[in-house]
């Protein structure tokens, strides 16, 4: 790290010193000063006179008179020259200044830059360090019990109303005497969460798991997944993913259980994985659903830190199955609801060969294409899209996206 430093501050000061030789070396091509041209001419003048009375031309007496007046004029003209150094050499302060001004902002400003964007105290390091480096961020982060346990426990909120916080305190006794009271546990976990008691809202949730069994439905496990992740302030940890992925293996859709792990892999060192999860989101929508939100908050820092130019996109323009598409899927066994999945690719594929289509079709068909490990027709589609949307550069930037989901293009 010190090698670093002395590398960037000797070429900041070799910078600084090159502009300010720059500053004050002299000008070429300058103005003569016109007081150096009337002393070249009367001295001229003077030598005429010598020659001419050489020559006989002139008499001594009309000599001796041009020499006087000539010697006056040479006089102030001198006089003149030298204010001018004068004035020059006051100026040439000027440069030093100038040069000064460039060496602190130079230095300073630089320096600043670099604490504020950079990474003091950290090496250089390779993009698969960086991906090893946030896998093992992944892996060894804290418990949910360790996360729990660095936050304060917020007590019952002020402006809570005391009827309806004697109410909850009942229904707590209520279910510690039935603890295999499934309704008791589902009405504890939303009045507890409603109190802003996520610790004890989750462990409620935690319990109707418990008492579903095989029986409990994505919403459960994302409900579970939420409560442990306020619970532990916005971070989300290996019990909440472990929830997520459970909610994901079933609606492969869910927006909430994506948008969280989103969250997981930004705080984990994976802000580019974070951003094309939220931006795929967006383009989803639809508007109103409510991980659009916090997306909006974060995504534009996201994208800074992924290192991607990014504009909004217009959110829910994308095209994907229906409502009642995504529902008769969770009915299906895995092969069934791949041959269906299969079976919307291949209508989408035909329709957009015969038909064409919005960018936000073709994009969607290279990211199925790419879930389906089907890369080379994936690839093949992505090129006939860039050639049909060759002139709009969103489009370009939207089917980008799509080819990196789907690993075809860089």
């Amino acid at each position: 790290m010190a090698l670093f430093w002395i590398l960037a501050s000797g070429l900041a000061v070799g910078i600084t010193i090159l502009l300010a030789l720059g500053l004050r070396a002299p000008r070429t091509g300058a103005a003569v000063p016109a007081a150096a041209y009337d002393l070249q001419v009367y001295r001229d003048q003077l030598r005429e006179v010598e020659k001419d009375l050489a020559r006989g031309v002139v008499s001594k007496e009309d000599a001796d008179r041009v020499r006087a007046e000539v010697s006056r004029r040479i006089l102030a003209a001198d006089a003149a020259l030298q204010r001018d150094h004068v004035a020059t050499d006051a100026s040439k302060g000027a440069p030093g200044i100038v040069a000064g001004v460039i060496a602190l902002v130079l230095v300073a400003g630089s320096a600043g830059l670099y604490l504020q964007l950079g990474a003091p105290g950290y090496g250089d390091l390779k993009l698969a360090d960086r991906i090893a480096f946030a896998e093992e961020a992944l892996a060894e982060r804290p418990s949910q019990a360790e996360a729990e346990a660095s936050l304060p426990n917020r007590g019952t909120p002020a402006e809570a109303s005391p009827d309806y916080v004697a109410l909850v305190e009942q229904l707590r006794d209520t279910v510690a005497q039935r603890p295999d009271d499934l309704q008791g546990h589902i009405l504890l976990a939303q009045n507890e969460a409603n109190l802003g008691n996520f610790r004890a809202a989750a462990r409620a949730q935690g319990e109707v798991l418990r008492l579903k069994g095989v029986n409990a439905e994505v919403a459960d496990y994302v409900d579970y997944a939420d409560m442990l992740v306020l619970a532990a302030g916005g971070y989300v940890s290996p019990e909440a993913e472990a929830a997520l992925r459970t909610a994901l293996s079933v609606d492969q859709a869910n927006g909430t259980a994506r948008y969280y792990l989103g969250l997981m892999m930004a705080q984990t060192g994976r802000p580019d994985t974070a951003f094309r999860m939220w931006d795929a989101l967006l383009r989803e929508g639809p508007e109103d659903a409510p991980w659009i939100p916090p997306i909006l908050a974060q995504i534009e820092d996201m994208s800074f830190r992924a290192g991607v130019n990014y504009q909004l996109p217009e959110i829910g323009t994308g095209r994907g199955p229906s409502a009642a598409d995504i529902e008769a899927a969770g009915d299906l066994s895995p092969a069934e609801r791949l041959e269906m999945i299969q079976g919307m690719v291949s209508g989408l594929s035909e329709r957009l060969a015969t038909e064409g289509g919005p960018v936000q079709d073709w994009a969607q068909l290279i990211s199925a294409l790419g879930v389906l490990g089907q890369t080379g027709q994936a690839r093949a589609v992505y090129d006939n899209a860039v050639e049909v949307f060759a002139e709009d550069t969103r489009a370009l930037d939207l089917l980008l996206r799509a080819g990196q989901r789907a690993r075809v293009v860089e």
